[in-house]
């Protein structure tokens, strides 16, 4: 993939957006990377290939990369009943869930019947305290202060679901007796030699020069300055464009039986393939197109940040984008769609 008919420079300015990655690809390989501009705002600090950006929802496409790996291993089922395997807190059983279980597959492709309640999910405030993942799924947070539970029969709705990645989070520290950054960091981080990448991030721990700042459409700091959102299944992967693209080519090395990680050629198609006969839903990924054309992506917006991850894996190419400007506007309607269009021409 190739940038072609695009000012990015020019194009930054014309949206206020003060720091920029991408990474493109093809062969299944890296073959370029462009960084611009700054991670905070009137600093010196410039963007390359460490600074680490926070990536929002993408956090989901790593959650179900984790899941399919959990699969191989023998410690999830895609189409068992989660209550079989939760055991700190299980989906409540109600009308919705006489014939049909709450899975998996569900969960991961927002087909649960589960519906975020409004004004949830929202970012980490300090003097709240930080939610156990427990107290977030029984409503007892500032967090989520209704109880998730199954609103519509599973598989009879699409809805996107912070809470449904909620459930999996705890699915998954509940199967292997670990904290979910734990299980990331074991599974998938270290094997793959990433290291710029952490969900367990609370902002005063850390060393903040490599991290990037967030910025509000007119190009100021958001208050703030690093937004964290306490469900890091869902949303709280902080991570270079670099790390993320070498996850997406870990995926497209399974897809074509050469894991790293172990995972199988059928689980990760399985993971790019349409879900319960709706053809833009995978695991833990959307889909466009079909068979070798076949496009996945995740989208991430947040507090002060907006990217994206795309790849046509069994055509070995994609591109990551990733920015610290939130436009207010869909990541296609800005400069993200911008530089996506230019790749396809």
């Amino acid at each position: 993939m190739e940038l072609k008919n695009i000012n990015i420079e020019e194009r930054m300015k014309y949206y206020n957006v003060n720091g920029l990655s991408i990474v493109l690809f093809s062969d299944g390989q890296i073959k370029k990377t462009k960084n611009y501009g700054l991670l905070e705002v009137n600093s010196n600090r410039k963007v390359n290939n460490d600074s680490i950006f926070c990536a929002c929802s993408i956090s989901k496409f790593l959650t179900g990369l984790l899941a399919i790996k959990l699969l191989e291993e023998g410690y999830l089922n895609l189409d068992s009943d989660v209550n079989e395997a939760l055991v700190t807190w299980k989906v409540p059983e109600n009308k919705y869930t006489l014939n049909k279980k709450v899975t998996l597959r569900n969960l991961l492709s927002h087909q649960s019947g589960i519906k975020d309640p409004e004004n949830s999910f929202f970012e980490l405030n300090l003097d709240m305290g930080v939610p156990s993942m427990v107290e977030i799924l029984e409503g007892k947070s500032h967090y989520c202060k209704e109880p998730i539970e199954v609103q519509f029969e599973p598989e009879s709705e699409f809805h996107y679901s912070d809470a449904g990645y909620c459930i999996i989070q705890q699915l998954i520290e509940d199967v292997t007796k670990k904290q979910f950054y734990q299980v990331i960091n074991e599974l998938i981080f270290e094997p793959l030699e990433i290291k710029n990448s952490q969900l367990n991030m609370i902002m005063s721990e850390v060393n903040r020069e490599k991290f990037s700042c967030g910025h509000k459409k007119n190009g100021k700091l958001v208050e703030g300055k690093h937004p964290v959102y306490p469900y890091p299944a869902a949303s709280g992967l902080w991570t270079t464009s670099m790390n993320l693209a070498t996850l997406v080519l870990e995926l497209m090395n399974a897809v074509k039986g050469d894991s790293k990680l172990g995972i199988s050629k059928s689980l990760a198609n399985e993971m790019i393939s349409p879900q319960k006969g709706k053809s833009w839903l995978g695991l833990g990924v959307f889909l466009e197109g079909e068979e070798i054309e076949v496009e996945i992506s995740s989208l991430g917006w947040g507090i002060g940040f907006q990217c994206m991850m795309v790849a046509y894996p069994h055509m070995e190419k994609g591109a990551v984008i990733m920015t610290n400007a939130e436009l207010g506007v869909h990541q296609l309607e800005g400069i993200i769609g911008e530089i996506y269009k230019s790749l396809l021409t």
